[in-house]
Order: structure tokens, then sequence, then C-alpha cells
């Protein structure tokens, strides 16, 4: 893959940049190369408990979920406040690198046209290139300026039907969306970014759970509930698509009586790891949080560090500690409480959420996702009108520790890509130069 790549020492490249972007021009018929072979150098894979990028190096996903296509606006939230790009630039500026998009089944099947978005605020003009677009639509909209942006997107199969956290009945299916929709949905979604490497890889199902009641278990080798098997039922349609794709297996709550979080327990991997037809695609992706959501028994008055790294090593640590592959942390957050971030009260959410913060610092290739973008949520990074500021400061600082920067790949055509290295002054100068690109290429 050809790249052009603009280099600055500081101030001076202000003065210079025209004399680059010439040189940009001089080489471009070296850009027009074959672009599948372009593609297929961004994708990432995985090697022990690292995932690494198309050059072997690796890298931290240090990202954050934005939800709503799941939910019954089947359009990510937000957009009632702000345009969808500010969002973005915002998630960008803010140093994360991947986002994490939950759908629904219904979503994706019916495909309705939103009506949550708003055209105007009190800057003027809003996503105005959205009006009557399906929420399939949105999503391209969102994953294509995304990867203008040098961020990468994960798709999260969050429910069946559209509404609100995990699928009641525990299991990755229901009756209106049976097994083979859950794949057939996969299938069409993985179809359809098929040649935008900026989505990375697909999160098979949220947080499955009632392992012990009729919902998914692992390893117990019954079709209709092993969750285990489900996963490479789907793993493996999906890599039969794009083979380029990473794998992301959450956990289920229980196993063998010892239960933890929904999605969370990946206590069954030691005995029944889940094999896909391309190895080295698989992650595994815990659910993690602390007393704000519930008060299990480890939060308690004798409740240390040591004992919290103790259990988060049990669960799911272990997989990454004992190299036997990546881990995600595909959800944790806290409320923006101060107490909630930081705390030295035993079994106190500010001691679970920090101690977590260090657990993740320690393993700088332990993978991560905060729950979440949205400023409705309790658990919010941004305000309720969604402006860029992070709504607590503390919190965005402790969360910026374990940020991780992805090399920009900023992608302006098909066949065409500029690697636009983080000394570029700002995003407006950036944009100018795919702009003339882009006036070149027509």
């Amino acid at each position: 893959m050809a790249e052009i790549r603009l280099m600055s020492e500081g101030n001076a490249w202000r003065g210079s940049w025209l004399a680059a972007l010439l040189l940009c021009l001089c080489c471009y018929p070296l850009l027009a190369m074959d672009a599948t072979s372009a593609l297929d150098m961004d994708y990432w894979h995985t090697r022990g408990n690292q995932i690494l990028d198309s050059k072997n190096r690796p890298v931290r996903i240090a990202g954050v979920t934005w939800y709503g296509f799941e939910a019954s606006d089947a359009v990510v939230h937000g957009l009632w406040a702000q345009d969808y790009r500010a969002i973005l630039t915002a998630i960008r500026q803010n140093g994360y690198n991947v986002i994490r998009i939950p759908y629904s089944n219904q979503m994706v099947e019916v495909n309705p046209k939103p009506l949550n978005i708003s055209f105007s605020n009190g800057n003027g003009p809003i996503n105005t290139d959205l009006r009557g677009l399906t929420s399939l639509d949105i999503l391209d909209k969102i994953v294509d300026f995304a990867g203008t942006l040098g961020l990468r997107i994960i798709l999260d199969n969050h429910r069946s039907e559209a509404g609100r956290s995990g699928e009641t009945n525990g299991l990755w299916y229901t009756t209106a969306f049976p097994e083979q929709a859950w794949i057939s949905d996969w299938v069409a979604l993985t179809k359809r970014y098929q040649s935008n490497p900026t989505v990375i890889g697909m999160d098979l199902r949220n947080e499955p759970h009632n392992a012990d009641v009729g919902g998914a278990c692992w390893g117990c080798g019954v079709t209709a509930y092993d969750w285990r098997l489900a996963a490479q039922r789907a793993g493996n349609a999906i890599l039969g698509v794009n083979p380029h794709l990473l794998i992301f297996v959450e956990g289920t709550d229980c196993f063998k009586g010892d239960c933890y979080w929904w999605g969370g327990n990946l206590l069954g991997v030691l005995d029944f790891p889940v094999v896909l037809s391309i190895r080295h695609q698989l992650v595994y992706s815990p659910h993690d949080f602390g007393p704000a959501l519930y008060r299990q028994k480890w939060f308690d008055a004798k409740t240390t560090s040591e004992s919290l790294r103790a259990i988060w090593t049990k669960f799911w640590a272990y997989i990454y500690l004992g190299n036997r592959a990546p881990v995600w942390l595909g959800e944790f957050g806290t409320t923006n409480i101060s107490g909630d971030i930081q705390s030295p009260a035993a079994g106190s959410q500010g001691q679970w959420f920090y101690e977590l913060i260090q657990f993740l610092s320690t393993y700088k290739w332990m993978n991560w996702t905060y729950w979440a973008l949205n400023g409705e949520d309790a658990f919010g990074l941004l305000n309720a009108n969604y402006d860029a500021t992070p709504a607590n400061n503390d919190k965005h600082q402790l969360l910026s520790r374990i940020q991780f920067t992805l090399q920009q790949k900023v992608r302006a055509t098909s066949d065409m890509d500029l690697t636009v290295h983080s000394d570029v002054p700002n995003w407006s100068e950036k944009a100018l130069i795919l702009k003339y690109l882009r006036q070149v290429k027509r």
C-alpha cells in the first residue's frame, strides 16, 4: 500500500505545508493501487495476549461505547443535541481510539428511518445529511466519518428486539429473531463493511446470562444453550466473509455454580476455549462493574486492592496473564460523583473504579472500552448536551492514563490512503489536504 507521510517539526510545518501538498500531488499516481491489497493491510490480528496491527505492532483498544442503535430510537443518542461529526470529533479529541456501537437485530432487519434527530441547534444546522436516511444509512455515515478521524469501530450485537440492556432470556436469540437470523444479520453487516477496514471487529453478543436457569451456558454442550458453541458458529460465519475481522466473545454469568457479572464470567475458557476457523482473530471480552450497579458479595468492608485484583484475575484476567488470548474489557464505568471515581472507602464504587484503572495501567496491552459516552447515562463521559468537554475532568484524567494513540489512517477514497501524522497541526488543515487530493482524484 502506498502512503503519503507528511512530516513536520513544530510550527515550521505551517509555513511549508503547501510544498508538502504539492509533493503529495506529484506522487499521486503511486496511490492508484489495488484497493483490496491496501485494505488487507489495515486490519488487526492477534498473537498471544496482544492485538497487533498490519505491521505486527501491538495496539491497545482504548475506546468508548456510544449506544442508541439497539434502542427503540434505532440511532445513536445525542443527535438531538449535536451533529454526529461533532460527537465523533469529541471522541477523537478526548483521546479514544475505538467506538463500540451496539445494535439490535430488529434495527438491522426493519431498518427504520429514525425520528430522534435534530437538524439545527444553537450553532446552526446539524445532521443535515442524515435527513430521510435509514438506521443503516446513518451507521454508514458514522463509520465513514469515524474513519476520516482515524477512529476504529467495533459493532456489538446488543440484543434481538429493540430495547435497553441485555436480552431478558440471556440467550443470543429469541422466538422472533432465532439463531439463524442472528447469524444472517452478522453476515449482512460483515458484507456491508467488507471494503471498509474502519470496522475492525464484531462483538458477537452483549452479556449472555442466565446460565443456571435456561439461558446461555458455557461448555454445557447443548446446542440451544451453549454460548461458546454459538460464538464459534457466528464467528466462523463472519470470518467466512471477511477473514480479517477480530471476533470478540463475551462470557456468561455463571460457570459450574460460580457466578459473576452478566457476560463477565470467562472461567469456562480454561476447559472449553473458543476455537475459530482462523484462530488469530479471537479476543475474549468480559464486562465488569462496581457496587453502584449492584452490590456483589465481594464488595464489603474487607475489600482491598489485592482482593479486587484476585477476583478480576479469577474470572477473566487469567486469560491475558496466561498468554492464552487478548482480553478486551468491553464495558466498565462509573458515575460523575467524585466519591465514585476515587475513594479510600473499602467496598466503595470509587475504590473499585480507581483500582481497576490501576490494574489496566499495569497491563498495557489489556484492551478496554468505557461504558458509556452517552450524556444521558449515569456513567456518561459527556454531559446531557453532548458537549465535547468531559462531564467530569477527574474521571477523564484517570482514563487518559490508559489511553493509546493509533497511527492515524485517514481514508480519502476506496483506492487512496493518506497517513497524516499527529504533528500535523489540526484537523481543519488535514481536511484541507484531503480536499485537494480528492480534487486531483476527480
